[in-house]
């Protein structure tokens, strides 16, 4: 793998290899590195993993528009993940009159627009007397449900038969649950089979077990924190992960914390950096 500086725009296709780009790289409330919303790109496809509240000004950083996102997969409701959406759908069906493709189930979309997203976007409009909802704004891509070694995971592929490949699985997050016992949505995924981006969730060396058995993962890129809590998985934890985990994990979603915390000394690879392509092709 290389990892290479943006050089003057961002650009949202390559010449073919699989790419990770940090439009941010930081956790929920940073202004210095952003909120942890990356990009992938293979060729012509690309596809935004989750769309904070600052994902917009963090683009733009890099001579790229929000609006220049054609996919977006969103991983939970928090809104360093989520709080661009409004931007993204007023953006682009006034100003470009087209949809952006959002891959997501019938279940979480309902809860998306019924519990993030209604209150702003529904009633900028109505259409005989009914106010607009999800796919007046955006083009739902149904992911399936398929097995894959062991565990079951939803499937779906950006830009075709030779595109962007995601294994999505769900991850212990928030423990919250409703009365009706439902718990927040939050989940991670494999592109390509290769590669684990694991957005945000709980310490679970038991998962990052079964996924490694379930694929050849080649890079994990894991979220942290440098304070042990109930929904993040915390740098402390993670260092007591095997050597041979260790070896393959960039650390993402942290703090401004960095002074004397020495990631390689302590086994990682390193802590991702936001404006670079991790092209893992190269």
């Amino acid at each position: 793998m290389k990892v290479s500086k943006v050089q003057g725009k961002l650009e949202l296709k390559n010449s073919g290899g699989l790419s990770l780009f940090f439009i941010g790289a930081g956790s929920a409330f940073s202004k210095v590195n952003f909120q942890n919303n990356v990009l992938f790109i293979k060729g012509k496809n690309h596809v935004l993993i989750d769309c904070g509240n600052l994902c917009a000004m963090a683009i733009s950083q890099f001579g790229a528009q929000i609006s220049d996102v054609r996919n977006i997969f969103l991983t939970h409701s928090h809104a360093d993940h989520i709080g661009g959406m409004e931007e993204v759908a007023f953006t682009d069906y006034y100003s470009k009159k087209e949809r952006p493709v959002v891959i997501i189930d019938d279940k979480y979309k309902k809860t998306l627009w019924n519990d993030s997203l209604r209150g702003g976007l529904g009633y900028s409009k109505t259409y005989d007397g009914k106010v607009m909802d999800f796919d007046d704004f955006f083009i739902q891509q149904k992911p399936e449900r398929i097995r894959k070694g062991k565990h079951w995971y939803q499937h779906a592929v950006v830009g075709g038969k030779n595109g962007i490949d995601l294994k999505i699985f769900e991850t212990a997050h928030s423990n919250v649950r409703d009365a009706r016992g439902r718990r927040f949505h939050s989940c991670g995924v494999v592109v390509d089979d290769r590669i684990l981006f694991t957005s945000d969730t709980q310490f679970n060396p038991k998962q990052l077990d079964e996924l490694m058995a379930d694929f050849d993962i080649e890079w994990i890129f894991h979220d942290s924190c440098f304070k042990k809590n109930e929904v993040h998985a915390s740098y402390g934890e993670l260092k007591t992960l095997p050597a041979d985990i260790k070896k393959k994990i960039y650390l993402c979603h942290y703090d401004e914390r960095l002074a004397g915390v020495d990631a390689k000394k302590d086994g990682f690879v390193a802590f991702v950096k936001r404006g670079y392509y991790y092209n893992f092709d190269l």
